[in-house]
């Protein structure tokens, strides 16, 4: 993912990685993104706004520096790097932005959901650098947020797992599996009366409070920059980078 990552190959990112929790489900492959072509901007993809940001493409709420830019994600080897970078733009707190990467289906021709009973699962490279907030989460209509995950490399080998539609959450701890700089997969099972998080295709947290029987959301997958309110911000001005191999959705 990072600069560090330049040399990852498919194959090698694949190395070790167990079989999906998708299929140990009884699901089948819905959708997919392997990165193995250019970005579908506008028909997939979108990258320059979000409903989740209340200026739609720059955010100082929530303790983010983010400044969307779609240049700021990039695909080669089938693997797509999230880049981060000190902008010019000036937040409305006074802080400094930095243009960073957001994928997400809102607002895309093809408008992919995921749904109550739908497995997510999304292989990552965590990021080293300090103020690196990583996650792929879920977005709807002002909510209907479940985070597979989110990350800081300051608790490096912690993952945040949360459920915000009806309020459950999770450290979830592993110096063997979630370290900087290092490959994991995480998912997420969006059932209707519990959602259940896995890495490595084990699973590690049910919340047992679910996500309702109607429930959908789009797929939101970004690397946020924090402003140090609860996490260190960048430190300097070089780039801070994070890498996916592949995001696939089991229904």
């Amino acid at each position: 993912m990072t600069a560090e990552s330049s040399n990852h190959t498919p194959t090698a990112s694949c190395a070790g990685a167990a079989e999906s929790a998708g299929s140990a489900l009884g699901k089948s492959l819905v959708w997919s993104e392997e990165f193995d072509i250019p970005i579908a901007w506008g028909t997939r993809w979108v990258g320059d706004r979000t409903s989740a940001y209340r200026h739609v493409n720059h955010n100082p709420d929530d303790n983010k520096l983010d400044w969307l830019d779609p240049g700021c994600v990039t695909v080669s080897g089938s693997v797509a790097t999230f880049t981060a970078v000190p902008a010019h733009h000036i937040l409305e707190n006074g802080r400094h932005a930095w243009r960073t990467g957001l994928l997400t289906t809102e607002y895309s021709d093809e408008g992919f959901q995921v749904r109550t009973g739908d497995y997510a699962e999304v292989r990552v490279k965590l990021p080293c650098r300090a103020g690196a907030w990583p996650a792929l989460w879920t977005w709807k209509d002002g909510g209907n947020e479940v985070d597979t995950f989110e990350y800081h490399p300051d608790n490096p080998h912690l993952l945040e797992l949360s459920n915000h539609v009806n309020d459950a959450c999770t450290y979830h701890t592993d110096a063997g599996t979630i370290v900087p700089d290092g490959w994991v997969t995480v998912g997420t099972h969006y059932g209707e009366r519990s959602v259940d998080w896995y890495v490595d295709a084990e699973p590690v947290f049910r919340d047992g409070t679910g996500v309702g029987e109607r429930w959908s959301a789009y797929v939101m997958l970004n690397l946020s920059l924090c402003a140090g309110a609860y996490h260190p911000a960048p430190s300097g001005t070089e780039p801070v980078t994070f890498a996916v191999d592949h995001l696939r959705v089991y229904r």
